[in-house]
């Protein structure tokens, strides 16, 4: 997997600015003061700082805003990049700075004058999430990055802040390469590998091949990959860092890992990003990794369900009736309305094996969401008003765009099926709802729930202060502040 950029702290040392191959970063506030690291990287300069400082270009800047200066004379350094940042910066102005240096890093590194900044650790992990690259495919265009160096006023507390930002980082990570990845090489067998292997982190992981989700009753999911050559699985991921006798909290993932539209099939025109199809699963995955690698006082179970919707003759059609694990049947309107057949059973099954304190469930599900949000939020519905503010109170801390979306009965009559229990769509208008609304119908009573609607959010076509442009990563940070801040025994 793409691992994050080295990164060290130390104490400030005058003496190693002037020897800088790479880039020297400052912080600059407001008032235009410097710590007295930036003051002798002004000296080197020969008050070239000093005059950008004071010049309209710097009063431009935004908080976690830079400007690199090249060619910086007196210094070895390959430039000197300048970035706008409060004394008192908040997390999200500090983790942009940090993104601003993650994005400009050359094999040469970075040298990063932090002394005395309280939000140091958090500069150092917007450094690493916005370092990221996908380069595995690529190759002549792989790209290298040097260590980065921190130079803060004690570093040994700040390493220590560091360390959650690390783990954090490496399940984002996660999370954005199995997005990334082509159907070809992230088949079923693949991406159950993948989640396999972090046995030795700690997770307990089970595979669940399709002859046991036939005797389970699975025939929602087994539906929708009935077409594909590889087979559908489910595959189960416990971590147990909370008392024995605690429910875990149950996180569902979507993991259709490419999607045609079945016999329903999509328009050839942007096909090629289905590949991301598997988002919510990726998230799971990436929650899942993280919660190992931090040691999570908590319970949690991951649950993805791992399916192929391919149209070959074997394929489901549309006006086919599928039997529910739960019992109910399903009349198969659209064959590209596959993910919430697919989380239908997988979040009965979670329910019935564990019992959960509470269920999330995370799907890339309609387009409807999309032209609703756009792509700076995911759309949030649940039954429970508690657990609900409780994510979105993450989210808005973790910086994730989040925004809770309607739910009610007077939905529920656009699923209506002449012949069966119900349809797997009900129209166009309001489609993101009654895709929610379909699924409220495999949660049992009291079970508190929230799903995670992120379509235009797991993949952009630009990029943002913390990810280039693709897979983000949406969902890993402020899932695990929420399971930090609700969940962990304290």
């Amino acid at each position: 997997m793409s691992q994050p950029v080295s990164i060290q702290f130390q104490a400030t040392d005058l003496d190693a600015i002037a020897q800088a191959k790479g880039r020297v970063v400052i912080f600059v506030d407001t008032a235009k003061s410097v710590s007295p690291a930036g003051r002798k990287l002004d000296r080197l300069m020969r008050g070239g700082l000093a005059r950008f400082i004071g010049s309209e270009a710097f009063a431009a800047l935004k908080p976690g805003e830079a400007q690199d200066l090249a060619w910086p004379g007196g210094l070895e350094a390959e430039a000197v990049q300048v970035i706008s940042l409060p004394k008192r910066a908040t997390i999200a102005e500090a983790r942009k700075a940090g993104g601003a240096i993650g994005r400009a890093l050359t094999p040469s590194g970075a040298l990063i004058l932090a002394e005395g900044h309280a939000q140091a650790a958090e500069i150092a992990f917007g450094v690493a999430m916005r370092a990221y690259s996908f380069t595995p495919h690529k190759t002549a265009e792989k790209k290298e990055i040097g260590p980065v160096t921190v130079m803060v006023t004690a570093p040994e507390a700040i390493a220590a802040q560091a360390n959650a930002g690390a783990a954090v980082t490496e399940g984002v990570f996660f999370t954005r390469d199995l997005v990334n990845e082509p159907a070809n090489v992230l088949t079923t067998y693949d991406f159950a590998a993948r989640l396999a292997a972090m046995q030795e982190l700690g997770l307990e992981v089970e595979i669940l091949e399709e002859e046991e989700l036939t005797k389970l009753g699975m025939g929602a999911l087994l539906g929708v990959g009935q077409g594909s050559e590889t087979p559908s699985k489910v595959v189960v991921m416990q971590w147990k860092g909370g008392p024995k006798d605690q429910a875990p909290l149950a996180l569902i993932g979507k993991g259709v890992v490419f999607d045609t539209g079945g016999i329903s099939i999509k328009p050839a025109g942007g096909m090629e990003e289905m590949t991301m199809d598997m988002g919510g699963a990726g998230v799971v995955a990436g929650v899942m990794r993280t919660l190992a690698l931090r040691k999570a006082k908590a319970n949690v179970v991951g649950l993805v369900g791992l399916v192929e919707n391919m149209p070959d003759g074997r394929a489901q059609r549309p006006g086919d009736v599928v039997t529910s694990m739960k019992g109910d049947t399903i009349e198969v309107i659209n064959t590209d309305a596959e993910g919430r057949l697919v989380l239908a059973d997988v979040m009965w099954y979670a329910q019935d094996r564990f019992n959960p304190t509470g269920m999330i469930d995370l799907a890339t599900l309609t387009g409807a969401i999309i032209v609703a949000l756009g792509h700076a939020n995911t759309g949030v519905f649940s039954n429970d008003d508690a657990l609900c503010n409780a994510f979105l109170k993450a989210a808005e801390a973790e910086g994730e765009g989040a925004w809770r979306m309607p739910m009610g009965e007077a939905y529920d009559a656009k699923l209506k099926s002449r012949i069966a229990d119900m349809m797997n769509v009900g129209g166009r208008d309001g489609g993101a709802i009654t895709a929610a609304q379909f699924l409220q119908r495999f949660v049992k009573p009291q079970m508190p729930w929230i799903h995670l609607d992120i379509a235009g959010t797991a993949l952009l076509k630009t990029d943002t202060p913390l990810a280039p442009k693709g897979a983000t990563g949406w969902g890993v940070m402020a899932l695990n502040r929420l399971i930090k801040d609700r969940y962990e025994a304290k």
